[in-house]
């Protein structure tokens, strides 16, 4: 346990740690939800009971509550050797993971503007584990990190200058912990290095990203300043046109409804009027109701498009990869979204899709397809413990 690396995932109003050996294997996992709200829970993964919760409890009460649960099971015996977190937005100020200091935790509270909602919240989690594990020390691992290796073509805005020099309006990106895991793992299930590697990675959960990686590197990726640009997602809509906010204003909707639309009420929860939960439009789908049908096919088809776009960012494709809970778990999407890309040459093994390449280390393409297409599962808890004792070993 001396040597264990605990990582620490504050989201807006979730926690969810994870606890690693130093053979990387998981020692545990346990989350909490809705926490600010009056219904908050959480739980050890694994177990069955629940722990008992304040009615709005803050992200400091659960991680406390979680580490004592984890301590009663004996689960966690010793404080661990190093403690990573995930962070948002690390804007222009964070290349790479960091050791966390008071000068680290001024450049990500300085970047709370263009993440609101979890800078903060990563801030307090870091506070939080600071107060349990006084003599440990915490990394910072940033979701916009990995993309810091976008060119200005595909980071920069069409907009006047000014924005970006004065404000720092350009794309970011995000979900680059996956993404950067994708381009190593579909390296080593390829044979190849990652440095000699390049694929297209569709992380497909309730957040949706896309991300073109050149030989190891990320080039391009559909989410921007910030996480609602790009592909449909489970409530969040995407693109739109701009121009929907003056329309909307002159319907008498407020710039704060509007933006609590697109992040919240929309995307596959807007179309379909049900549910932002792919398996159960799914279900609604198979048993006639169309709005669910339609949600599945717009968030198949933009997809599609964009997997089309990350080409033009790429000399060669090694592989298409789809992860996250949609990618990894859902065979109707992986097949709708390449029956829109045949063009390109992509062919998929309907077996092996349905098993999501289960019995083919990952592989669900037949052997005439152009590309390759993969099914891996992200792991963004072992990239975090291993930049955790990297860092931390070095001090």
């Amino acid at each position: 346990m001396k040597q264990s690396v605990l990582v620490v995932n504050c989201g807006s109003s979730s926690l969810k740690l994870a606890l690693f050996d130093e053979n990387e294997n998981e020692l545990a996992s346990a989350k909490a939800e809705r926490l600010n709200e009056t219904d908050a829970f959480a739980g050890i993964d694994g177990d069955n009971l629940t722990i008992a919760l304040p009615a709005g409890a803050s992200h400091r009460q659960a991680l406390q509550a979680l580490v004592t649960a984890l301590r009663e099971r004996q689960l966690m015996t010793d404080a661990p050797a190093s403690v990573g977190h995930r962070v948002v937005h690390g804007g222009e100020t964070f290349r790479e993971a960091v050791l966390v200091n008071n000068s680290v935790i001024k450049g990500i509270n300085r970047c709370a503007g263009l993440a609101p909602l979890h800078n903060p919240v990563n801030i307090a989690g870091i506070e939080a584990t600071g107060e349990l594990f006084p003599d440990t020390p915490q990394v910072a691992v940033f979701d916009t990190a990995y993309h810091q290796t976008l060119a200005p073509r595909a980071y920069l805005y069409a907009l006047p200058e000014a924005y970006y020099r004065d404000w720092s309006v350009r794309r970011y990106g995000f979900h680059g912990i996956s993404h950067f895991f994708m381009a190593n793992e579909a390296a080593r299930r390829l044979g190849k290095t990652p440095a000699t590697t390049s694929i297209i990675s569709a992380h497909l959960g309730n957040g949706c990203s896309i991300c073109a990686i050149k030989d190891g590197l990320s080039v391009d990726t559909s989410m921007g300043l910030t996480p609602l640009e790009g592909l449909v997602m489970g409530t969040r809509s995407g693109d739109v046109d701009p121009g929907l906010f003056e329309y909307l204003s002159t319907q008498g909707v407020s710039l704060k409804e509007v933006h609590k639309v697109l992040n919240h009420e929309s995307g596959l929860l807007g179309i379909s009027g049900q549910t932002n939960d792919m398996r159960t439009l799914c279900d609604l789908a198979d048993h006639g109701h169309e709005p669910s049908a339609l949600a599945i096919e717009i968030f198949c088809f933009r997809l599609a498009k964009y997997v089309g776009a990350m080409m033009a960012s790429l000399s060669h494709l090694d592989a298409l990869v789809f992860t996250g809970g949609i990618g990894e778990n859902s065979s109707r999407v992986r097949k709708k979204t390449l029956s829109h890309l045949g063009l390109l040459g992509f062919n998929l093994d309907t077996d092996m899709n349905e098993h999501h390449g289960g019995y083919t280390d990952g592989r669900i393409d037949t052997a005439d397809s152009r590309f390759p297409v993969l099914v891996i599962p992200t792991n963004e808890e072992l990239v975090i413990a291993r930049e955790a004792r990297r860092l931390a070993t070095s001090i």
